[in-house]
């Protein structure tokens, strides 16, 4: 279907720019055709001459629009180009004969020779025509000395005029054929940055879908599990963990609503980044037991909201990753530091550790660069095997304004 409609395009775009550049030359050759026949007209009696000669004339109007027309707008040379020029050399030969006036016609034909045929070959014939009207006034007795500056001068002017016209024809041409590749290109921009839109939208939805709902769900998995775990021995723990689970699960629902629809999250509303961040550092701390330790440094100030966002979701992603990946962690260290022209986030655990440039991190850790680098920022992940991990995330203040 897409290749059939892609067709269909190309056919148009074969057709129409076509029609508009060559309605220049139908109008001229109308005019022409118009101007002649009253001259025909108004030049003599009305008897079989006249009404041969206005009969030979009108006869290249359908002889024009069936064989020479489409030649003419595909410029191309073959039999049928010749069989219109014989066929046109021969009816103005019958006009000009039965109505010497009938020549004037010689500014549509002129033109039309120079259209349909080779050069050398629309010159030739253009030296025939040119000469058609001194040889009826030499056979008719007439003085062909009055008329013998007509030929050369017809000549000059009918080859200037059917440059002059193929030219024209020919930058209409072209002028359509460039209108019609800008209106194709800027579809295809178009097309494109829909596309492009559709792709990062795409892309946005699953960096909020990880860094919301399937955070939240493993954080409902763990504390399920940590209520099994302690549902005989301990039930108040398990209620606890229990109430905790609801809890996230009431937040990540907020979450997706609020991602849906494009909005602040809830953790932001009403609130610092600085709040946003212990909260969930409280709640790794509830859910695990691991100790975690949450500081700010600098003066506190309020930040744009993409800064606020996205430092969120990075404390998110890393907090996640410690509950996910360090097992053998003891303490959690959060920083929220503030410079003059910049803010950083630090996330450290002393657990397992592992290889960056050997695991290459993730889908959340690749997430987490694509979200700090729209706003200009960076991360650094520090890591070994058995030497805990670091993220920091650094934000300079001027380009996420920027």
């Amino acid at each position: 279907m897409r290749a059939q409609t892609e067709t269909n395009e190309q056919q148009s775009v074969q057709t129409e720019p076509k029609v508009g550049w060559f309605g220049l030359w139908d109008a001229f050759f109308a005019v022409s055709y118009l101007v002649t026949s009253m001259l025909l007209v108004i030049s003599g009696d009305a008897g079989p001459d006249q009404a041969l000669a206005i009969g030979a004339l009108t006869l290249m109007v359908p002889w024009y629009a069936w064989l020479g027309r489409r030649p003419m707008i595909d410029k191309t040379y073959g039999p049928r180009n010749l069989v219109f020029a014989a066929g046109l050399v021969l009816l103005f030969c019958l006009t000009t004969a039965f109505g010497l006036i009938g020549a004037f016609a010689l500014f549509a034909v002129a033109p039309m020779l120079i259209m349909s045929l080779p050069m050398a070959w629309a010159v030739g014939l253009l030296v025939v025509v040119n000469l058609v009207p001194l040889v009826i006034v030499w056979s008719g007795g007439g003085d062909v000395w009055g008329v013998a500056a007509f030929p050369p001068l017809s000549f000059a002017l009918s080859v200037l005029l059917g440059v002059w016209i193929k030219r024209v024809t020919q930058q209409s041409k072209e002028r359509a054929r460039l209108i019609e590749e800008l209106r194709r290109s800027r579809e295809r921009v178009a097309r494109l940055s829909h596309e492009a839109g559709i792709a990062a939208e795409r892309e946005r939805l699953a960096r909020e879908i990880h860094d919301t709902l399937a955070q939240g769900l493993t954080s409902i998995i763990s504390l399920i599990q940590a209520a099994e775990t302690k549902l005989h021995d301990e039930p108040g723990q398990a209620a606890g963990h229990l109430s905790r689970a609801g809890q996230v699960a009431k937040d990540s629902l907020a979450e997706a609503r609020d991602f849906v629809a494009a909005r602040t999250p809830p953790t932001l509303r009403g609130g610092s980044l600085v709040q946003a961040v212990r909260r969930h550092a409280d709640g790794l701390a509830t859910e695990t037991g691991l100790g975690v330790r949450t500081s700010v440094h600098g003066e506190e100030r309020p930040l744009p909201m993409p800064v606020n966002v996205v430092l969120l979701r990075a404390a998110q992603e890393a907090i996640a990753n410690v509950r996910k990946h360090a097992g053998q962690a003891r303490c959690v260290d959060v920083a929220v530091t503030f410079e003059p022209d910049a803010v950083r986030l630090l996330v450290r655990d002393d657990g397992a550790g592992f290889d960056p440039g050997g695991t290459g991190g993730g889908y959340g850790l690749d997430g987490m660069r694509a979200r700090v680098a729209e706003i200009g920022g960076t991360v650094t992940i520090g890591s070994g095997p058995g030497a805990g991990t670091t993220v920091e995330v650094t934000i300079p203040l001027e380009a996420a304004r920027a």
